[in-house]
């Protein structure tokens, strides 16, 4: 059985949760493994049960951030609001408009206040 496998073990995947829900990078949980970066991102290629371990856990902690800002923007947050706003709707509340370029004579700049 090779290093890479010994991951494979239930209470290894259930720590490699825990870390990346608690927020580690790749380089900081591949050192926990005791391994490099890069052959941390070869394991999550080769064995799938360690790349979902690792998604599973950003994705519990992603999710409760959401929840979170959303809360505070519900709650009357005007800065979680503008946040929510900008990256949810950006196509209509960004704060600073971005230029469109528009059909027509070459050189000619449409620019469209959002």
């Amino acid at each position: 059985m090779g290093q890479g496998e010994l991951w494979l073990e239930e209470e290894r995947l259930t720590l490699l949760e825990g870390w990346a829900r608690d927020g580690y990078s790749a380089e900081d949980i591949a050192a926990r493994m005791g391994i490099g970066r890069s052959t941390f991102y070869k394991w999550r290629k080769r064995y799938p049960q360690i790349d979902q371990a690792v998604r599973k856990g950003r994705e519990i902690v992603d999710y409760q951030v959401e929840q979170a800002l959303l809360d505070k923007a519900l709650g009357g947050d005007l800065r979680a609001q503008m946040y929510w706003l900008n990256n949810r709707r950006g196509d209509k509340w960004q704060e600073h408009p971005k230029e469109k370029t528009g059909e027509g004579e070459e050189g000619v700049t449409v620019i469209v206040d959002v």
